[in-house]
């Protein structure tokens, strides 16, 4: 019997069970990309979207008075434009023959369901991303800026109506879906959660869900907002915390006692790190020699155990350890959109041993990959999208 064939056969007909394994990883972690405008762009028709709207005319208590007999003059009409280009993300597993028939586990389908988590989160923290890079932006208790924030600085009830007072006045657009009253929605961590429950006008979903339809994931409301909790919500967290091992005098690198990814990644993007109490230019950093360049050789040599840090994240502490700073959004109807390709983003590819040819002569791989074909993300209107950063209580 030729087990190729037989493989193949079997692939291609179980492959709508992969694909099921596949959007069931995926939609447990779509909360953002839930609420966004949806829209999809037809197969080839470029990778690039626009959306358009009307400029509202301006309103005073005059401009539109007649004077009898006399026409008046006529007003233009004005677009604004947001735009957006999709992008593709993937990931894949190999899996050895040996695996595949020896393991107690069904390999191939739970790597698919891996995948599809794995996938499902990157298109949610894509989602995520862009609607809290937005500039309407609400610092918690009147602090004026991130680096501000500690952890009593938490999520109150009177930030909410402050939130909300603000859309009302941008005239954002409130949901109102199967029936429900008009409401705002507001996605934020189970630490925010967590501080608006001790609050004694919050209302448990508990206590309504038999009048209404909920959402996925709702867990309360309060002041015309609906609240949706989600562990993927964004706090942001210092990156880099240590100490300085080396530097010589008229050097322009030194090395610390730490580099992981997230520092490394989060060094380029600010291109820059304090050290001590000055903040220096950064050119480059060498990850795997925990090294870092600076844009200047430094004349006096840094002292060995000082501290290197980045202040991207909340308030710094004696030690300068910042705090991290949670993002609460809070946001109306068509604010934002999600934008993917005709047929559905998400693909599950299944590839059988033998399927690589000359490349697997002896049948040893199989491989099992999900992708984005196409997605992106985008705010479409900022004045109906309020960021609330916020410290969280321990």
């Amino acid at each position: 019997m030729n087990t190729t064939n037989s493989t193949l056969n079997t692939t291609a007909l179980n492959k709508d069970y992969y694909d099921r394994q596949l959007l069931e990883g995926a939609k447990t972690r779509f909360v953002f990309t839930k609420y966004g405008q949806k829209r999809t762009v037809p197969l080839n028709n470029g990778k690039h979207v626009e959306f358009r709207r009307w400029n509202l005319f301006d309103v005073d208590d005059n401009m539109c008075a007649l004077e009898e007999g006399k026409t008046p003059e006529g007003q233009s009409l004005s677009q604004s434009s947001v735009e957006a280009t999709l992008a593709q993300y993937g990931a894949y597993v190999e899996v050895s023959d040996m695996l595949e028939d020896t393991a107690y586990d069904k390999v191939l389908s739970d790597s698919a369901e891996l995948l599809g988590e794995q996938i499902g989160t990157v298109m949610e923290w894509v989602t995520r991303d862009a609607v809290c890079g937005g500039t309407n932006v609400q610092y918690v208790g009147g602090k004026t800026a991130r680096n501000q924030i500690d952890s009593t600085d938490t999520l109150t009830v009177n930030e909410i109506r402050k939130a909300v007072r603000t859309l009302k006045k941008a005239k954002a657009r409130p949901f109102a879906d199967d029936g429900r009253r008009p409401h705002y929605i507001c996605i934020c961590s189970p630490d925010a959660v967590y501080d608006l429950q001790n609050d004694s006008l919050w209302q448990d979903v508990s206590k309504y869900s038999g009048a209404e339809n909920i959402y996925s994931g709702e867990i309360g409301r309060l002041f015309g907002v609906v609240f949706v909790e989600s562990t993927e919500a964004k706090v942001v967290r210092q990156a880099m915390l240590t100490k300085l091992v080396s530097h010589e005098a008229g050097s322009d690198t030194f090395t610390v006692a730490e580099m992981t990814d997230r520092a490394a990644e989060t060094l380029m993007r600010l291109k820059k790190v304090t050290v001590g109490s000055a903040t220096y230019n950064l050119k480059s950093i060498d990850k795997a020699a925990k090294s870092i360049t600076l844009t200047v050789s430094l004349s006096n040599a840094l002292a060995k155990d000082s501290i290197v840090y980045t202040t991207e994240a909340g308030k710094l502490d004696a030690n300068k350890k910042a705090a991290d700073v949670h993002m609460s959004v809070i946001f109306g109807r068509d604010a934002y959109g999600v934008i993917d390709l005709e047929n559905g983003a998400l693909e599950s590819i299944v590839k059988p041993r033998g399927s690589a040819g000359a490349d697997d002569p002896l049948d040893q791989r199989a491989t099992v990959g999900a992708k984005v074909t196409g997605f992106a993300a985008v705010i479409l209107n900022e004045l109906w999208i309020v960021r609330i950063e916020h410290g969280a209580s321990a």
